[in-house]
């Protein structure tokens, strides 16, 4: 049995699929297969019921796999506990980020990183909050940057900072005539939304209760956008309105679109930090929660 073994296993319950289990663990899928097949044959037991379009985990198997994650998260304390008499400020660290904080934080955030500290480059990563979750939680990020509410056992959560929510429409919107936007007047247009999986969208339908499922069926709001820069073109397009943190707001065309803020109170979001409680890098993440508060400084949030 080796730590390998039990990493393809743990990442095989999660994707339910030989072949994105395999891609996540940079392996070929008959390499993945073959070491699953032979764990189970060393452990005496079924891991993994298999069928051809399915994987599903064996009721002895889910007792497996959770402990498995807990022997993984215990060698990679062991890496981190023995990295932790160097320096904690050289080396890479490995930061996750959400898709709708990554692309407008890190421009800002990274230089300022460089100005605190140096020989310590980021491993980024974007991907969805229930994505990053594991990942952090398996030590294969060392920290992350997510919108609340985030809970997770054994780690820390540490809000940065607030952003309110503003609304992009095309140039020649009626809404342009106003100063302020009510959030139930988002109701009344085609209003252009990240696709299932991402909280920002979840934090705006919470923000914005007029805007509910019905609206969807009678085609009011459309949601299906890959990211907010897709958006972003659909708007400028004349497809309708959408509604963006309001770091996504910078560097727009102006020549096509407008950007308005919500009447007071503005919805908005909390955006936080969040790393491991055994981490042995606090300094490490004290200067990347130092370099967040400088970014958004420079954001103006």
């Amino acid at each position: 049995m080796t730590l390998t073994e039990l990493k393809y296993i743990v990442m095989l319950a999660e994707e339910k699929h030989f072949g994105r289990a395999a891609e996540r663990c940079y392996v070929s899928q008959p390499t993945l297969s073959v070491a699953v097949k032979k764990l189970e044959e060393e452990l005496g037991i079924a891991i993994f019921e298999r069928s051809k379009s399915s994987v599903y985990i064996t009721p002895l198997g889910t007792q497996l796999i959770t402990q498995a994650k807990r022997v993984l998260e215990q060698a990679n304390m062991m890496k981190e506990l023995a990295s932790s008499g160097q320096n904690q400020l050289k080396g890479p660290l490995k930061v996750g980020a959400i898709f709708t904080i990554a692309p407008y934080l890190f421009p800002y955030m990274i230089p300022s990183l460089h100005q605190l500290v140096s020989g310590m480059p980021l491993v980024i990563e974007e991907d969805l909050t229930e994505h990053l979750r594991p990942k952090l939680r398996n030590g294969d990020l060392d920290a992350i940057i997510v919108a609340l509410p985030f809970h997770e056992a054994d780690v820390v959560t540490q809000p940065i900072y607030e952003e309110e929510f503003v609304v992009l429409m095309p140039k020649n919107h009626p809404w342009t005539k106003l100063d302020s936007i009510e959030t139930d007047q988002l109701s009344t247009d085609n209003l252009l939304l990240l696709g299932k999986g991402h909280c920002f969208s979840e934090q705006v339908l919470e923000a914005c209760p007029l805007t509910t499922d019905n609206d969807v069926d009678d085609g009011r709001t459309v949601v299906n956008g890959s990211s907010l820069e897709t958006i972003r073109y659909m708007v400028a397009s004349g497809l309708g309105v959408t509604v963006l943190p309001k770091s996504a707001a910078t560097n727009i065309n102006h020549d096509m679109l407008e950007v308005r803020p919500f009447t007071a109170p503005a919805p908005k979001r909390t955006v936080a930090l969040a790393w491991r409680a055994s981490f042995p890098r606090p300094k490490a993440i004290e200067a990347v929660s130092q370099s967040i508060r400088d970014a958004c400084k420079q954001l103006d949030l």
